[in-house]
């Protein structure tokens, strides 16, 4: 270690009598103190105005455009310059032979260099670490945790790059050379997870292999064995390399000798890569404040229930357009959407299956082949694309083991578990396209715990749940590729009849009656009544036109539907298309659904033909309003039936009143030892599927009114919480009249500092 220790100062004395450290210091501490100028003048200049942002640290190291995320794509351009002469200057001098005539090793030289660029790194992160320390200075609560692991990460990745640039500086003895020949095996290591991605095996040792990236987690703020390893591994690998070059240069040996052991050096990282990245090797540590990079307590609650084995089948139909998502080429970028569950479950079992069939989200591909077979079809999008169509299932093959017409053979994952449990994860018509850890956790739920059953009443002229029509609850109930339907959060629907012999299923939590066309008969009504006294939750929802036909179902809850139509003073839509405001005291008390859309972003819910509603609190229910109008400029419209074409005017003497009207609802009470729970809307439109889409142009919470809804039906259970706390580092100490100081302080004083103290040095070491 004492020789080791003399090589890496000898070094180090070399480097620093040189310009090229001190040059490489100063445009180093510039270019990160640009950076960092302008993320911490945002911040700055934020809190001038008078805005407050959460989370300040990750924005300013490790957020997209961080100072930790810029810092680490620019990093590889300052590491060949610094290794190129570490080995390429002792061949070109000739004093390698007397290092080689000195009683030390190839190992002792190899490792000797690396440790002196080892230290020379700490330099470079001492500068990125007076600015850490500042932003500590600087913001309340500072995230020292994340700051850290960032620093961690950058500097295992400088010292691959250092370990990278010694073994191709031990190869020639050309200097410029070895900086070339490092820059490439960078490039080749930032690409290598292109290599082999349609063959398993070669897919998961080359993307192991891949740097890019590779410390992005840990400058996110979570450290995971994986990485760290990754970094050891690697650098282990170059040292060896370089070592092995030394000694081949020392002592004669067959070349098959020799590049045996390179292999052997190469084949044992890989082997070791491919253990350590399988997710039952793997451990993690979350250094952010709020464990925003792990799941949630709610999801990892779920996670630890699942105690049997489980496996995620993805079906790719080639044909698809989404297919690109699920290719052997991506499916290593596909399993990094499930990490976070194979750190809590690391026995799920990733399958991929593709296949060729019809589909129903690509109907441009049959319009461009009139006449044609799908076989057909396929062979020739085959030709053109370059598949290998005998990789691929046929249509007859892929029926054999599952049919996905239900789900329109589109991109589907089946997760199925050891006792034979199945749910179906979909992707969603939306931007973020992918199901979050809300639908995910959801889905993995319903295998833990029995999630609420939805029954909708038919039979009586109600929306449809499977129907496509403006009226109808397609959307709301049951459409996969909606991420707010009531499916893909946990609920099961299905249509209930009462008529004749049938009953309200035992095993129904929650019943929906909605917009009947004709009134219930009398033995309708009992059976109804009966699920009412058992204490099942219930939604109702009306409109204008059907208050004789829903009064007689509200009414014994104390409710009454209003005559009229509901209609409002507006200009830029229909007077009967009301916008209504939420009850904030009942949004905070129901649900954070109602919450999260009304008082964050202040944004109404869409109501068309809506009726007020009237209620007592003598049926012995507790009542609250969730919904209600303007205090002002609404009243109840008798006499106006043509909303288009005809002119509302109120008409106190009709009975039309202008007052602020409920249109929503919410009653409960208890029921031996639970709470029941029933929620009456006087518009039935607002979550169909025309009301869940919103007026064109016009911001509105209509999907939130059922997402709220539900949760409240179910006790918080469905959709799942994965709500997280807002970090506490939300105030800098800064404003935009600070800024030129510290402007001068990081991009003048702090270059200029290291630049005289380089001069110094050399001055004095002329002297000497």
């Amino acid at each position: 270690m004492r020789r080791i220790y003399k090589i890496a100062k000898a070094e180090l004395a070399t480097l620093f009598y040189s310009p090229v450290a001190w040059f490489i210091l100063v445009v180093f501490s510039f270019q990160v103190g640009m950076q960092f100028i302008d993320l911490i003048g945002e911040q700055a200049q934020a809190n001038t105005l008078g805005y407050s942002w959460g989370f300040l640290t990750a924005n300013l190291l490790g957020g997209m455009r961080g100072l930790f995320t810029v810092v680490q794509q620019y990093l590889y351009l300052y590491m060949p310059l610094l290794t190129m002469s570490l080995m390429s200057r002792e061949y070109s001098s000739g004093s390698i032979k007397l290092l080689y005539a000195s009683p030390v090793t190839s190992t002792h030289i190899i490792l000797g260099k690396f440790l002196s660029m080892m230290l020379y790194g700490l330099v470079l992160m001492g500068v990125l670490f007076v600015m850490v320390l500042f932003g500590g200075c600087v913001i309340d609560n500072f995230g020292w945790g994340e700051a850290l692991s960032g620093l961690l990460g950058l500097y295992l990745l400088l010292c691959a790059y250092a370990a990278i640039g010694l073994f191709v500086s031990s190869l020639t003895s050309y200097q410029v050379v070895a900086g070339i020949g490092t820059l490439v095996i960078l490039a080749a290591l930032n690409y290598l997870n292109q290599v082999g991605q349609s063959y398993e095996f070669v897919r998961d040792i080359t993307y192991w292999l891949c740097i890019s990236g590779r410390s992005g987690e840990m400058i996110a703020g979570l450290i995971c064995s994986e990485d760290v390893i990754y970094f050891a591994v690697v650098v282990a690998m170059f040292l060896s390399l370089a070592i092995l070059r030394l000694n081949s240069t020392r002592q004669y040996a067959p070349k098959s000798v020799t590049w045996g052991k390179y292999l052997g050096v190469i084949a044992g990282t890989c082997m070791i890569g491919y253990i350590t990245s399988r997710p039952m090797m793997m451990c993690f540590y979350d250094a952010t404040e709020t464990k925003r990079m792990t799941l949630t307590p709610k999801s990892q609650e779920i996670m630890n229930q699942l105690e049997d084995e489980m496996t995620i089948t993805t079906y790719v139909n080639y044909l698809d357009r989404d297919a690109y998502y699920g290719i052997p080429e991506m499916v290593n970028n596909d399993k990094q959407r499930f990490k976070q569950y194979l750190r809590f479950k690391p026995d799920i079992k990733m399958k991929y299956v593709y296949y060729y069939d019809t589909v129903t989200n690509n109907p441009w591909l049959m319009n461009r082949y009139p006449g044609k077979t799908i076989k057909e079809i396929a062979e020739e999008e085959a030709e053109k694309k370059g598949w290998n169509l005998k990789r691929l299932l046929t249509p007859e093959q892929i029926k054999k083991i599952i049919d996905l017409e239900p789900e329109g053979n589109v991109f589907v994952r089946l997760i199925e578990r050891k006792n034979g449990q199945k749910a179906f994860l979909r992707l969603f018509n939306d931007m973020e396209k992918f199901p979050s850890e809300a639908e995910v956790g959801v889905t993995f739920k319903r295998f833990v715990m029995e999630l609420p059953k939805v029954g909708f009443l038919t039979g009586h002229g109600e929306p449809s749940i499977t129907g496509q029509l403006r009226r109808d609850y397609l959307l709301f109930a049951g459409e996969k590729t909606f991420r707010h339907s009531l499916l893909n959060q946990g609920f099961d629907t299905e249509e209930v009849s009462i008529s004749g012999d049938s009953d309200i299923p035992s095993y129904i939590n929650i019943l929906v009656i909605a917009d009947m066309n004709k009134p219930l008969t009398e033995e309708e009504t009992v059976k109804l009544n009966k699920y009412i006294e058992r204490g099942g939750n219930l939604l109702i929802a009306a409109g204008a036109g059907k208050q004789d036909i829903m009064n007689s179902i509200v009414e014994p809850l104390g409710v009454r539907l209003l005559p009229g139509t509901l209609v409002q003073r507006k200009v830029d839509i229909l007077p009967n298309s009301m916008m209504v405001n939420p009850v904030p005291e009942t949004v905070k008390e129901l649900s954070y659904q109602y919450e999260f859309m009304w008082l964050t972003r202040k944004f109404k819910v869409n109501m068309k033909d809506a009726v007020g509603l009237d209620y007592t609190t003598d049926k012995g229910f507790v009542v609250r309003e969730l919904l209600r109008t303007d205090s002002t400029g609404c009243w109840n419209e008798l006499e106006t039936r043509d909303f288009v074409n005809d002119t509302v005017v109120l008409n106190p003497a009709v009975g039309e009143i202008e007052r602020m009207f409920p249109t929503a609802l919410a009653l409960s009470r208890m029921v031996g030892d639970r709470e029941q729970r029933i929620m009456i809307l006087g518009n039935a439109s607002c979550i169909s599927n025309d009301g869940v889409a919103g007026e064109r142009g016009v911001p509105v919470a209509n999907y939130p009114l059922v997402t709220g809804t539900f949760h409240w039906f179910s006790y918080g259970e469905a959709p799942l919480d994965v709500r997280r706390p807002g970090g506490s580092d939300d105030k800098i100490h800064l404003e935009r009249p600070d800024m030129p100081y510290v402007k001068i302080a990081f991009m003048v004083v702090l270059p200029v500092m290291l630049l005289l103290w380089g001069i110094i040095l050399m001055i004095r070491r002329k002297r000497n």
